[in-house]
């Protein structure tokens, strides 16, 4: 099986290229060698030229606040590019697997929002990715559609590095705790769309959109917290007492874009369609941690 992945640099993609090396061949693009979605006709040869079983786009403008002052281009990568990967893969009976977000929503209540539930993006991020679910739908090709929230890699920066490195800095940190979510790792996203697309192309009645996060659910304030403290505990350099990581609302730390306050995703479905267990959030932290401490110890 040959497999066709779109941005193989970022988060997601770099795991992407690790765990779809055992489905088959894959064929691993980004922006400067021809999976550049700013340039459709040529993405469109690329993936022609390619003939792949099954495309994985792990491509998107994910600068949020970015994306309000350059909304064309947001929507090139986040609704235009994944429709002409839709519309090629009905063509050709590919699979289609794509990731998107839980900005797709308003972030308004306390609860875990099931897939089917009504979307309402806040920011032009949320806008064009949820444009980009609708055109792979339309597109009545098949396809898995991902949704996951606040997704962090152990390669590149991060929040979790962030936190350490201005703890390691200063005396106080102010962190917003009104945002509520689930830390899901890059990794564990490509660990998870192996067996659903090995699934879904055995039985298309799998196709369709899911929810994908790690277990559990935080604030940003308290998983600062628990990567300061996990670091300390560890003999990492860490200024900041922790009496003084403060607690903030959002409305004290004004964006560009309006972020969802709830960010939390039922994930039943795909538990229950693929029989895959979720890890708790802290566990992949704890494990990504492990991996960069020794670069942080004094």
């Amino acid at each position: 099986m040959k497999v066709l992945l779109l941005g193989k640099n970022g988060q997601v993609g770099w795991e992407l290229q690790r765990a779809l090396s055992v489905v088959g061949e894959v064929v691993a693009l980004d922006h400067d060698d021809g999976g550049d979605f700013t340039q459709p006709e040529a993405l469109l040869a690329k993936v022609q030229a390619v003939a792949p079983q099954v495309i994985v786009n792990a491509a998107a403008h994910t600068a949020v606040d970015k994306a309000e002052s350059e909304p064309e281009l947001a929507r090139q990568l986040n609704a235009q590019g994944p429709a002409l990967l839709a519309i090629e893969a009905k063509r050709t009976g590919a699979l289609l697997v794509h990731y998107s977000t839980d900005y797709v929503f308003d972030g308004s209540g306390q609860h875990a929002r099931t897939e089917d539930a009504p979307i309402a993006p806040l920011s032009v991020y949320g806008r064009t990715k949820a444009e980009g679910e609708d055109a792979i739908r339309a597109s009545g090709c098949q396809h898995l559609i991902l949704r996951t929230s606040w997704v962090y890699g152990a390669r590149g920066g991060n929040f979790a590095k962030t936190m350490l490195r201005l703890a390691a800095e200063r005396p106080q940190l102010k962190v917003i705790a009104d945002q509520i979510g689930a830390p899901t790792g890059a990794d564990l996203l490509a660990d998870l769309t192996v067996p659903m697309l090995r699934a879904a192309r055995v039985n298309p009645a799998l196709i369709g959109t899911y929810h994908a996060v790690a277990a559990g659910e935080t604030n940003w304030h308290e998983y600062a917290r628990f990567v300061i403290e996990f670091a300390r505990a560890r003999g990492a350099h860490i200024q900041v007492a922790p009496d003084q990581i403060l607690a903030i609302p959002t409305s004290d730390y004004p964006t560009p874009a309006q972020r969802p306050l709830n960010s939390r995703l039922d994930t039943t479905r795909l538990r229950q369609a693929f029989g895959l267990h979720l890890p708790h959030w802290q566990r992949g932290v704890e494990r990504m941690l492990t991996e960069h401490l020794p670069e942080t110890r004094a």
